[in-house]
């Protein structure tokens, strides 16, 4: 199993979104929910150079997304926002011996309060977005965690809550399982959906990737 993170296993886009009004109103600049929207799913310098474009920064892309991490590792440090049946769903994986691997283009300075989090409950392989050369929508990410764990990204469910997330793991082979939340994902060769982990168990799973297979 490969999972996304933000929206999908934390609802951090909510932190995300207060993240940008903050820089936007520090710099005396403006900012709107679907700008916001828009970078759901990004790789964090793609969105940087699309926040550079629209609030009209005088920074580099690599100084927005530090600022921006400084704000969302102390959100979700403070409190990281479970979405349903997400923590469930992943002891489930645990307890039958089913590999899973996080795959975010998050750095790793806010996936480790996350991690830290779950405790042992955690996962066997961790992809970042600084991690990877190619952020999402490319299949690096997943190739890299499928290839992390041992396994063929054919033989791998991955769990995404955004379009662009959707389009790196299926372009990787994976089976998608899509758990839309503060975006829509259209339907495409591929995907299956879900209203909320809440309503997935192993045996859901198995049978969703028998039926995209």
């Amino acid at each position: 199993m490969l999972w996304d993170m933000d929206g999908t296993l934390v609802d951090t886009e909510p932190y995300w979104i207060a993240s940008e009004y903050a820089l936007a109103e520090k710099y005396g600049s403006t900012w709107n929910d679907e700008h916001a929207l828009n970078l759901v799913g990004n790789d964090l310098l793609v969105s940087a150079r699309y926040i550079r474009e629209h609030m009209g920064l005088d920074l580099a892309p690599e100084e927005i997304v530090e600022e921006l991490l400084v704000l969302m590792e102390a959100a979700v440090r403070a409190e990281v926002p479970w979405r349903p049946g997400a923590r469930e769903l992943l002891a489930e994986l645990a307890e039958a011996g089913v590999p899973c691997a996080l795959v975010t283009m998050s750095y790793r300075r806010m996936v480790d309060p996350v991690l830290e989090a779950l405790g042992e409950q955690g996962f066997d392989a961790v992809v970042t977005g600084d991690a990877v050369s190619h952020g999402k929508p490319h299949p690096e990410p997943y190739l890299k965690a499928a290839a992390e764990l041992g396994v063929s990204p054919e033989d791998c469910v991955a769990i995404e809550d955004s379009d662009t997330g959707a389009r790196s793991a299926a372009a990787a082979g994976c089976t998608v399982l899509c758990v839309p939340n503060h975006v829509p994902i259209p339907p495409a060769p591929g995907r299956v959906f879900a209203a909320s982990l809440a309503d997935v168990d192993l045996g859901r799973l198995a049978a969703m990737h028998a039926g995209c297979a």
